[in-house]
């Protein structure tokens, strides 16, 4: 039987289960397929916080969203085209999202009564009649999954583990997704277990066939690669967390130092840990310590050092560590802070996205005490963000922010490998000789002579013969470096480091205005896509309106203050309750309009669309 071969633009799949059915390495491998064919591509992980939440229920279900498209795309879409749902639950978490005339997958095996009393269902949906507006295709992955793995010998319950892959293997089939890179990727998650390695590839590939056979599934789909989409170079498919792992190294080669990284685990920047840790051959060491205030406490004594020190954590971590930031702006020592941002306040939603670490990152330490803030717009953007922040902190000696979050850090997208002369000259010159004459003609080092350009420091590493110098948290001698009560010291201290971070080059901001706006859509960090896409649909219905997206939070754009006056209305989309518009209306006396959300979960387009169109007829 011949069965029909659609062409489409894009597609919008949702894996929903429980989080111990392997939605997430689904996921994975279905956009390891689509990134391998071309296709330009944004995710959507989204996980249960509890490490195993109890099996079956809604607060327990895992899904893994993947838009694809044979374009230009810039978020894991809004709603998905088709929904595989692996048990009652999954249908019910996800259902509301879904759009009429979607396809829903079901695993009829899971729809039994004590599965659906769960989550709340008295009859089953699958006969109820309460899913006509979709179309459904009931498929037995459970019973099937365990057929097709009858020659291998495993107990039913470690056959059913493979449904997933069944699962993977339809949907590579109606998606015409590559499958060699699968089932190589198994033999060699599984290659000390090799029985299992050959139970997968069977369930992933008795999945194909039974796309290929069954008369449920008439139709498959044909989505193009997207060469239009990129540059041309070399791709990769990258998640935010790798991608900042990644410029982190680069940093530290094209400055010519040891990365060092001490850091405490925490959700969701453990990954960064996990990654630099295998990379000892690029000269990075990972320290993990046993608590948030030992990790960074390690690494601004790497700094000390001579290192390229980082620490990584997230909101509830950069609490513990605000008294050694404080004494990093008083050292005035490069330390690079990742916060991958999560829901709060205190533990919050750990596996849920934010950016509400904003105020605390600006002003969460004693005294004044001011630290630059960078923040990447996408996944692969990561990797530029924090090339930028290393630049910053090794030329202006001083602490950086770089505030990511959680949809970054777990999405990804297509990620061009940058060729080496592309990357900027991040080396420093350390002082070896002294570098002040006092009045009788004696030559000595002064720690806090400053650079008249940047007024950052010198970084002596210590050791170097004649270059002994005191550190510490009481204030500094301006030149000498040493201890000083003096009143008139100390604010000529406090004015020439706030000066010091107020004279960092950045970038002017870079408007997007067609012409004809007088609304201005200001953003930063990783709003950029759904910003982007929602400006893009009202472009699209003739609605003029101008974007602009920070990256440099502290200081800000010196152009900053013009761009806005501008525009009659400056709407800031924010994923918290106001942070951004609150410092724009404190800087520049703008009236910036919030439109804020704290759910855990990242804007939709067409939600932004609709308050950007509300915001402008207002």
């Amino acid at each position: 039987m011949l069965k029909e071969v659609k062409r489409l633009d894009r597609v919008i799949i949702r894996f929903a289960g429980d989080s111990g059915d392997g939605m997430q390495l689904t996921g994975d491998r279905f956009t390891s397929e689509t990134a391998s064919f071309g296709n330009d591509l944004s995710t959507l992980p989204n996980f249960p916080a509890e490490i195993r939440a109890p099996a079956g229920t809604l607060p327990g279900v895992s899904s893994f969203q993947l838009h694809f498209a044979d374009h230009d795309i810039l978020t894991p879409g809004d709603a998905p085209n088709v929904l595989v749902a692996m048990n009652p639950a999954a249908l019910k978490a996800n259902l509301a999202d879904v759009p009429r005339g979607a396809d829903i997958i079901v695993n009829t095996d899971e729809f039994t009564k004590r599965p659906m009393a769960k989550v709340g269902y008295e009859t089953s949906p699958l006969q109820d009649g309460s899913l006509e507006a979709y179309n459904v295709h009931p498929v037995p992955l459970t019973t099937l999954t365990v057929e097709a793995l009858k020659e291998f010998g495993l107990t039913r319950k470690e056959a059913e583990r493979s449904k997933n892959m069944f699962a993977l293997g339809l949907l590579s089939w109606m998606y015409h997704r590559p499958t060699e890179a699968t089932e190589a990727f198994l033999r060699q998650k599984f290659a000390k277990k090799p029985e299992i390695a050959e139970a997968n590839v069977a369930a992933f590939r008795a999945g194909w066939n039974f796309g290929e056979t069954t008369e449920d599934f008439a139709t498959s789909y044909e989505v193009a690669p997207a060469t239009r989409a990129f540059p041309t170079g070399t791709y990769r498919n990258i998640s935010g967390n790798l991608a900042l792992s990644y410029g982190l190294i680069a940093a530290s080669r094209q400055a010519d130092l040891p990365l060092y990284l001490g850091s405490y685990p925490i959700t969701p920047a453990s990954d960064i840990l996990h990654e630099l840790s295998k990379h000892k051959n690029f000269g990075v060491r990972t320290f993990q310590a046993e608590d948030e205030i030992a990790g960074i406490g390690a690494a601004l004594g790497a700094a000390f050092g001579g290192s390229l020190a980082v620490t990584t954590t997230s909101g509830p971590g950069v609490a513990l560590k605000s008294e050694t930031i404080g004494l990093a702006v008083s050292l005035e020592l490069p330390l690079l802070i990742v916060d991958i941002q999560r829901g709060g306040p205190s533990t919050g939603l750990p596996t849920k996205t934010e950016q509400a670490d904003l105020l605390q990152a600006m002003y969460g330490r004693n005294g004044e005490a001011p630290v630059p803030i960078v923040a990447p717009k996408t996944p692969a953007d990561c990797f530029d963000a924090a090339l930028d922040a290393a630049r910053i902190a090794l030329t202006y000696r001083t602490p950086v922010f770089l505030l990511s979050d959680g949809y970054l850090a777990n999405g990804s997208e297509p990620w061009r490998i940058p060729d080496l002369d592309e990357l900027p000259d991040l080396r420093v010159q350390f002082a070896t000789v002294p570098n002040h004459t006092l009045a009788d003609g004696t030559e000595v080092f002064w720690p806090y002579k400053r650079d008249p350009q940047t007024l950052a420091r010198p970084w002596a590493v210590p050791g170097t013969p004649g270059l002994e110098h005191r550190i510490g948290g009481i204030e500094k001698q301006d030149g000498t470096g040493n201890i000083s009560y003096d009143p008139a010291n100390h604010d000529l201290m406090v004015r020439t480091r706030q000066a010091k971070i107020d004279g960092i080059d950045v970038p002017d901001l870079e408007v997007d205005d067609l012409g004809g706006a007088d609304t201005l859509v200001l953003g930063w960090g990783s709003t950029y896509g759904p910003i982007t896409a929602a400006v893009r649909r009202l472009r699209a219905e003739g609605v003029p309106i101008a974007q602009a997206h920070l990256r440099h939070l502290n200081p800000f754009p010196r152009n900053l203050g013009e761009v806005l006056g501008r525009y009659g209305k400056v709407v800031v989309p924010e994923m918290n309750l106001g942070q951004l518009a609150i410092l724009i209306r404190a800087k520049f006396v703008v009236d910036a309009q919030s439109f804020t959300q704290v759910n855990g979960m990242p804007f939709k387009a067409e939600q932004l669309a609709q308050a950007l169109k509300e915001a402008i007829n207002v």
